[in-house]
């Protein structure tokens, strides 16, 4: 759809016949004018569907200023045009709005409640990790290959930008409680005067069970999802499905306790600076007699 602003109405008709000539559009229907006749809406009809990066380049084309003429101001807007625009805005955010979360998170929790450095550094890297792993299947699916066929999905489909955001915020919350629930366990051991190794595996005993049936009931929960009609219900359910999975399995009891047991006591540290400016928190109240 675009927008002719202009009074001159046979400057508007000479760009509904510039429309018609131009590559990519299949039809263009009559200006619709307004009462006053300083306004006209044209519909225009790409060859290509609207998920189409052609059409998205159509998009492009009409917006370089090209059809604007004198005393004539021409804008494009419609569903697709929308589509992009808030494709390239979320785009444009979600590096930021990962890196403000993470970064306020760890600060706030891991730094203070942990009191190390490193456990915060090393939680945003295995968080991002599994934020990574859930975009990779979210893609690998959304491009219609043999695994897009595997949940109905059979052409490429280009992925909704609310998508992005949903799958973080939801994979974020559920990854920092099983690493908080995890080291924990690990600090308490420390703490109580095991060393790094036996601090671990007490760790893992303890909470292994756990962190692996609350991640199988959102595996499920989640994979229901795929067996939803709606495109980006599929990607969102099997994407955070198979997030859950890596998260829980390989990045929670396999990573995080093997970089942990490999840095000894050092995953503890924190420079002292550090350490007088920040307030001193406890996850649980000391047990009293």
């Amino acid at each position: 759809m675009l927008v002719a602003s202009g009074r001159d109405r046979q400057a508007v008709e000479r760009l509904a016949g510039t429309l018609r000539r131009e590559p990519g559009i299949a039809s263009v229907a009559p200006p619709q004018f307004n009462p006053s006749g300083d306004t006209a809406v044209i519909l225009a009809s790409p060859t290509t569907s609207p998920q189409s990066t052609t059409t998205q380049d159509l998009i492009g084309r009409l917006r370089d200023g090209r059809l604007n003429r004198k005393g004539l101001r021409v804008d494009v807007g419609g569903a697709t045009a929308q589509q992009v625009d808030q494709s390239a805005v979320t785009a444009a955010r979600l590096p930021m709005f990962i890196g403000g979360v993470v970064g306020l998170s760890l600060l706030l929790l891991l730094l203070v409640a942990f009191r190390s450095l490193t456990v915060a550094l090393e939680a945003a890297a295995m968080n991002l990790l599994s934020v990574g792993a859930a975009y990779g299947v979210v893609a690998l699916l959304a491009d219609g290959g043999w695994a897009g066929r595997l949940v109905g999905i059979d052409t490429a489909t280009p992925v909704p930008p609310f998508i992005p955001v949903i799958m973080f915020a939801v994979l974020f919350g559920l990854s920092m409680d099983y690493e908080v629930f995890l080291l924990s366990r690990v600090r308490e051991a420390f703490l109580a005067g095991r060393d790094t190794a036996g601090a671990v595996t007490e760790g893992l005993i303890r909470t292994a069970g756990v962190i692996t049936a609350a991640a199988a009931i959102m595996i499920v929960v989640f994979g229901a999802l795929a067996l939803s009609p709606e495109v980006f219900l599929k990607l969102i359910g099997v994407g955070l499905a198979t997030a859950v999975l890596v998260d829980a399995t390989i990045v929670r009891m396999l990573l995080v306790p093997a970089v942990t047991q490999l840095l000894g006591h050092r995953t503890w540290w924190i420079p002292r600076w550090l350490d007088r400016l920040i307030p001193r928190a406890e996850l649980e109240a000391p047990a009293t007699a």
